[in-house]
This record gives C-alpha cells, structure tokens and sequence, in this order.
C-alpha cells in the first residue's frame, strides 16, 4: 500500500530538517546505547560483516544498569549483581563468560537461600519459631506449584491470565492475599525480590514457571569480583572493538561515550540521529538499546512519532524499581557463620527494608550490610535523603536486634536508578494481560529503527542474560534486512494463529 499523501508531507519535512541523506562515508549503522544489549547487538553485526558502525552512549562508561562502585574500601555492585540461572539443563551464557570457561573467572559465591525460617524478624524484634516460618514457606510452595500448572492451562493470548496475587486467592482461598507481617515479608521474598514488583501488578501466564530458572537451573551466584559485573559487558566488546593492549580500555573510534542521543528521525531512504550537542549523525540503520524506561519518556524524540501499534505495548510494560542499599558500619553486631547470609525483615507496613544480606563472605572485614527495597520504597527512598534513610535503615536493625548494641552506619550507598534520566528504573516486569503478541511488538522495527534492550528479549527479559542475547536476536532482524533484503517482521495474531506484517 503507497503511504497516504499526508504523511509524504511529513516526511518531507523531516527530511529537510537535516542534511544530505546517508553517504560512503557514514556508518551503515547507529547504536544507540553501550549496554550489554548494545553491546551484544554490535558484536553480532560484526560478525555478520557489518563494522561500519557507531555506538553512542550518553554516559561515560559502557555497561548500562551493570554498574560497579567504590564503597566502604570494596567494589560493589549497584545494578545486576547475580548470574541468575546456573546449574540446570541449559549453560546460561552469561554464566559461560563469567566463571572461567569463558575467561574471566570472576569471583562469584552461590547465594544460599534455605536458611529464611531460621532467619526472620519479628516487627519488634527476636526470631519467629522456625518450624512456624517452615510451615508458611511450605504452604506458599504448594501455591506456586499450583499456580504454575493453572498457568499452563491458560491460552497463549493472554485473555486468561491473571496477576500472581489472584492465583494466589484462587489457590489459598484468602481474600487478600498475604497479610500477617512474616506472611508479607515472605511473599516479598518470593516475588518483588525477583520481579521488583508485587505480586498483584505480576503476570501469572509469564512468571510461572519461569523460563530463567526452568532453561537455565535454580542455582544463583553473587558476583563479588573487585573487576566488577561489568567485565562481562567489556569482555563482550573486547571482542570486536579495539582496546588498549596495556589498560584493556576500549579505544576503538566508533563507541562514542558522554553522546546523549535526543532525537531520531527516520524515513524510507535512512536515519538520522541528534544528539544533545546538536550533532547528526546519518546512518542506514540505527538500533535503539535504551531502557523501557527511557522509551517511556520523551529523552528522545522520534520523527515521525512512533506508530500507535509501537507506542501502545511500550506503555503497557512495568518498569521495575529494585534498589540495593549498602551501609557500612564500624563493628558486626549480626549473626555469622553458615546458614546466615540472608534475614527477614517482618514489618506490618509490606516492603519496608524487608531482605538483608550480611556480606563478610564476598568482602571479609568489610562490615557491609546489603538491603533491598522496590516499587513504591525505592522512589520514596530515592526523593529523600541519604542520611534520612541511613537512619531508617538502623532503626530496624535496633528494633531487628534488641539485645546488641547497634552502632551507626558510617557510609551508606543508595542507587537512583529510576531518578537518573538514563534508565528510568533497574529492569523490566511483565504484568497481566501483556502477551506474546505485545511483547514481539515491543521489538519489532519502525522502518529503519530497530529496538533492543532486555524488555525486548523473548523469554528472559529483565535479566542480564535476557539483555546479552536480546542483542544478537534485534542485531539478526536488522542484518536480514540489510544483507539479504528480509525486512518484512511478522508478528503472531493476538488471539488465533493469524501473522500480521508491522514493518517492511
């Protein structure tokens, strides 16, 4: 079908807006972002042939939402910190590169999560008797295991899915789902900790079971390398962009860093690409990695504006907040030993710095606490301020701890991932009624933009891994297009078996 008369217009004037149209010398393609997705998707380029390229990330490093720090005298992670998925029928792929078959061998710890009952606070203090936490975490098992065989029942549409919270009253018949302190402190556990989300805003159909642990196993590993998490994403690029051979810092001219890309304009015969500093960079192609948070706001503009089929499901997904707080302190005063790396938390108010992590495995010495907060707690911690939460935070230990003395915290670290106007938030979260069909609308192209990032990936979104092959998957579209003129992307009807072409 020949576009209607008004939108030649529109394109037109998109096109005078910018200079002369792709030439030899521009790159074929423009990707946007130097996260382990547009990392990912720019070494499969290369491998395809295609090195005319450019990568452009607004901050100054690569890496995205993998991002290690200095704190308390140790590297700490303050996005991804786990290879998730370890153990199982699958090699997680990530977990090739990171535990030495790879390269790398990091410095990793399996985190050890059988000890909760033995490990959680009452609201004021002291243990809960183990055998009655055991019998909760039994009861929510049984819940799971249920919900998991209603969700293989349920078509592939999604018209019949749920949210976990409404599996949870159908199988425990209980009208609002957790609600004691220890019973909400474990129901966190078992799903905000993972989605960053509660369990009333989380899709059933496609969280249960969960195609992570169920491809790639259950076992967990805490990356604690003082290299950092992000060598994973360097050892990727290490692979097809030039580094300095005594630093290992990447030199190679295309990865352009501080390069804010604010607008992207898009028409039959190329792109062009703006940056905050009002340069343009022309290209043939341009693959956007930015986060789902940041495609829902207006950091960059696209021209024409995306399609309503494009804008409607990129609205539709969660953007989970998932806040990791690190606190220092002068002294231990928490229990250690085997069996005690992860405490409980059981406020009355749900969330409420709920998981804790004593860290003298990773960093002996360090006397580094780890809490984590999500959702609603991480963008109320994140708009005040840090000795304000300092303060929080050791408040509950003293009320965890009654009979120690709990000191104060000398050094706190607190992430803004959902302030910083370059994520927008850790990783994404599918919530009920988002199927198949909205999830491949999400990562089908516009024209000559091509999307990636771990929201786009088809069964691991949200994790590292996700991100990792969501890049080669995108950068395959892209390159059977550009190389064997395949750029029709079909997308699978909604509801019955139809295929409905969204881009070509």
């Amino acid at each position: 079908m020949k576009p209607s008369s008004a939108i030649v217009l529109v394109l037109a004037a998109i096109v005078a807006q910018y200079p002369s149209p792709a030439t030899a010398a521009d790159p074929k393609v423009i990707v946007v972002g130097a996260s382990m997705s547009g990392i990912s998707a720019g070494k499969r380029l290369s491998e395809a042939g295609i090195t005319d390229f450019v990568i452009l990330e607004a901050t100054d490093r690569i890496g995205g939402r993998i991002q290690n720090t200095e704190f308390a005298g140790v590297n700490v992670e303050m996005g991804a910190n786990w290879v998730e998925g370890v153990n199982g029928d699958e090699m997680n792929p990530i977990w090739t590169m990171a535990n030495g078959t790879g390269g790398l061998n990091l410095t990793t710890f399996r985190s050890d999560f059988d000890h909760l009952a033995s490990n959680t606070y009452k609201q004021d203090g002291g243990l809960y008797e183990k055998k009655f936490v055991e019998k909760i975490i039994k009861r929510m098992a049984e819940v799971e295991e249920s919900g998991s065989k209603l969700a293989s029942t349920l078509h592939h549409s999604g018209q019949q899915d749920m949210s976990v919270m409404s599996m949870q009253r159908l199988t425990n018949h209980m009208p609002t789902g957790p609600s004691t302190p220890v019973a909400m402190v474990l129901d966190y556990y078992r799903h905000d900790f993972e989605f960053g989300e509660p369990p009333r805003m989380t899709s059933l159909q496609n969280t249960q079971p969960l195609p992570t642990f169920r491809d790639f196993g259950h076992d967990l590993y805490f990356v604690a390398d003082q290299r950092g998490y992000e060598s994973v994403v360097h050892h990727v690029a290490g692979q097809y962009l030039e580094t300095d051979p005594d630093s290992g810092a990447i030199v190679d001219h295309r990865l352009k860093l501080n390069t804010v890309v604010r607008e992207i304009a898009y028409f039959p015969s190329g792109v062009a690409v703006r940056t905050e500093d009002d340069m343009v960079y022309r290209a043939d192609y341009v693959i956007v990695s930015a986060s789902l948070g940041v495609l829902q706001t207006d950091l960059i503009r696209f021209k024409p504006q995306l399609p309503s089929w494009k804008i409607a499901p990129i609205y539709q997904f969660d953007m989970a907040v998932y806040t990791k707080i690190f606190l220092k302190f002068p002294r231990r005063f928490w229990p250690e030993g085997p069996g005690t790396e992860f405490f409980l938390y059981a406020s009355g108010r749900r969330g409420y710095y709920p998981v804790w992590q004593q860290l003298e495995k990773q960093y002996p010495g360090s006397n580094v606490l780890l809490v984590t907060v999500t959702d609603d707690e991480s963008r109320r911690i994140e708009q005040q301020s840090d000795n304000q939460t300092m303060a929080e935070a050791v408040e509950v230990l003293r009320k965890m701890f009654p009979g120690n003395e709990v000191p104060e915290a000398t050094e706190i670290l607190v992430p803004r991932w959902w302030s910083n106007r370059f994520f927008k938030g850790t990783f994404s979260n599918w919530p009920i009624g988002v199927s198949r069909y909205e999830f491949d609308l999400i990562r089908a192209p516009v024209g000559r933009v091509y999307f990636t990032g771990e929201h786009t990936s088809e069964k691991y979104n949200g994790y590292v891994h996700g991100a990792y092959l969501a890049g080669i998957d995108s950068a395959d579209i892209l390159i059977n297009c550009a190389k064997k003129k395949m750029c029709k992307y079909n997308v699978q009807g909604k509801h019955d078996q139809r295929l409905a072409t969204v881009s070509e």
